[in-house]
């Protein structure tokens, strides 16, 4: 405890000191201390609102008998990042958001701490910062963005990039595409969809993190500012309790998110996020599990880009609450797991009601059998890759056809415009690996383009890298190993066909392994020049399919 360790004694009056110079009475330095671990910043939209949340997270601490000290983490915005050299910095800041959260609570001593993320990689990175800490802790997420509308229909960002796709096929005009780019993120928050912020700020209160409503109540609606303050209050509860992270975060847990991931058909990016918590948490994370699980578990929402349902639509319909209630009578969850509310997952779900059997589809009537995201294995990755299920197109649950392949995304998208893609085709991007990119660049630009020039249901992508939240289509990605560790991905050329068969988990290259080994002796590994972080990143990094850790 901080008053033990830094407050108390005579030897401790010139940190005492210090306090008082931050204004802190003795009334103050008695009672814990809580971090409010705040990622506002003014370029990122889903964080724009965050100095709110902090003043209300700060409001319920100081209520409930605590004293709040808010300190920064970063956040990078994927969607402004996209396309870019700025994309290799999106995943590697995971790392960096854990680590300064360790360095600033380690430093100071915290007896508690509120986290308030709200994007892609700034959520999982403090769900690994609070695992590694282990002190009570509660998150609060920003909320998602309001759908926009266009055309009299919900839009969101996904929309917006394939509207760039489609006004370069001509199917829109420049006044048309203007429409989509004023109208289609209309308010602060996380986009709107189903994408990777959203899916792990759901997933965090599926993992016991945050308070019902954490993943799902708009950032622009007044009851966040509410559940912020509640969320100040029950880190308290906590404290008092002695209740830590890696009391809520076990292996059930971790296996419940995964379950809840499958039914909620969250972001590919989860197979990233999830092991590194796990590994954090010191839990074992089976990427060979996830399939046996979505063996069993409906999908029982397609929100945006899946389907034309957003994140308001599934808070109006009872929330994750709501959709692990449907879970819970499949008898797929562990219920009796600890969560920050101090009560089991159990106790959570009492009286909770789905209140739009529409959005939050009932079992029977589930949008598939088997969960949204899949892991495919064979020669073309051995260690697995990933795909998003839920939003491929039945059309192309199994595609052969032949590669067409690019050593990186603005080749392979200059490609795509220029009409050289065609029906039919794989489209192979190699050497966007966590090591190989390095940062495993997401990949919105070159599927939206696919899909906003009418070929998501013809042509499948392939990648080392990885994709948004927001892509939709047969985008295959985490392709493990990577090009860049001498993966077969390395080795595919023009022509090449690939078998693809994701109901049956199956990747191939149809290529013998006498031709392999010809190739793997005549094709140099190629290696980009890099400096600063991104080298000591690319030299560090674990392959995807351990979920591109830092190896220790």
């Amino acid at each position: 405890m901080i008053k033990e360790t830094i407050v108390d004694g005579f030897h401790n009056a010139p940190h005492r000191s210090l306090y008082h110079a931050l204004g802190l009475t003795d009334e103050e330095q008695s009672r814990p201390l809580i971090g409010v671990v705040c990622s506002y910043n003014e370029i990122v939209p889903g964080h724009v609102n965050l100095d709110k949340i902090a003043q209300a997270v700060k409001l319920g601490v100081a209520m409930a008998g605590g004293t709040p000290i808010m300190f920064p983490a970063i956040c990078v915005c994927d969607g402004i990042a996209m396309g870019h050299t700025g994309m290799k910095y999106s995943l590697v800041t995971r790392d960096l958001i854990a680590d300064s959260t360790e360095a600033m609570v380690r430093a100071h001593g915290f007896d508690g701490l509120v986290m308030i993320p709200n994007c892609d990689k700034n959520v999982p990175g403090l769900l690994m910062a609070a695992a590694r800490l282990n002190i009570p802790t509660v998150f609060v997420s920003g909320g998602p963005m309001l759908a926009g509308r266009v055309g009299g229909k919900k839009r969101s960002l996904s929309s917006m990039f394939e509207a760039v796709g489609a006004y370069k096929a001509g199917k829109i005009n420049e006044e048309q595409l203007s429409e989509f780019e004023r109208k289609v993120c209309p308010t602060c928050g996380s986009c709107s969809g189903m994408y990777t912020a959203n899916s792990m700020n759901c997933l965090t209160e599926v993992l016991g993190m945050g308070l019902k409503g954490n993943g799902t109540i708009p950032a622009a609606y007044s009851a966040r500012i509410e559940l912020a303050k509640h969320a100040g209050m029950q880190v308290m509860e906590l404290v008092r309790k002695n209740i830590r992270p890696r009391d809520i975060m076990t292996a059930a847990a971790i296996r419940n998110a995964i379950t809840a991931d499958m039914a909620l058909g969250c972001s590919t990016n989860s197979m990233l996020h999830l092991p590194a918590i796990a590994n954090e948490c010191e839990v074992k994370f089976d990427l060979d599990e996830v399939n046996a699980i979505s063996e069993k578990t409906p999908n029982l929402c397609h929100l945006a880009p899946a389907g034309p349902t957003y994140m308001e639509d599934l808070n109006e319909a009872g929330g994750v609450h709501a959709v692990l209630k449907e879970l819970e009578g499949l008898n797929l969850l562990d219920t009796s797991v600890m969560t920050c509310t101090g009560k089991t997952m159990k106790e959570n779900l009492e009286g909770i009601v789905n209140l739009d059997e529409e959005v939050i589809r009932k079992p029977e009537n589930a949008f598939g059998k088997t969960g949204g995201i899949a892991v495919l294995k064979g020669n073309l990755a051995p260690d697995g890759c990933v795909v998003k299920r839920a939003a491929v197109a039945s059309e192309m649950l199994v595609h052969e056809g032949p590669a067409k392949v690019f050593e990186s995304e603005e080749s392979c998208i200059a490609a795509i415009y220029g009409g050289k893609i065609v029906k039919g085709d794989v489209v192979v991007i190699r050497y966007e690996g966590p090591a190989g990119g390095p940062g495993m660049r997401e990949m919105l630009s070159p599927t939206s383009a696919i899909a906003g020039m009418g070929l998501d249901k013809d042509v499948a992508l392939i990648t080392d890298g990885r994709f948004s939240g927001a892509t939709r289509g047969a985008s295959i990605g985490h392709v493990s190993p990577e090009a860049a560790n001498g993966g077969i991905i390395a080795y595919v050329k023009d022509g090449d066909i690939i078998s693809i068969d994701i109901p049956n988990y199956s990747i191939k290259l149809n290529v013998s392994d006498e031709e392999l080994a010809k190739r793997k002796a005549e094709m140099p590994i190629k290696k980009k020049e890099v400096s600063g972080y991104l080298k000591r990143y690319a030299e560090q990094v674990s392959s995807a399919d351990k979920g591109a850790i830092i190896n220790k």
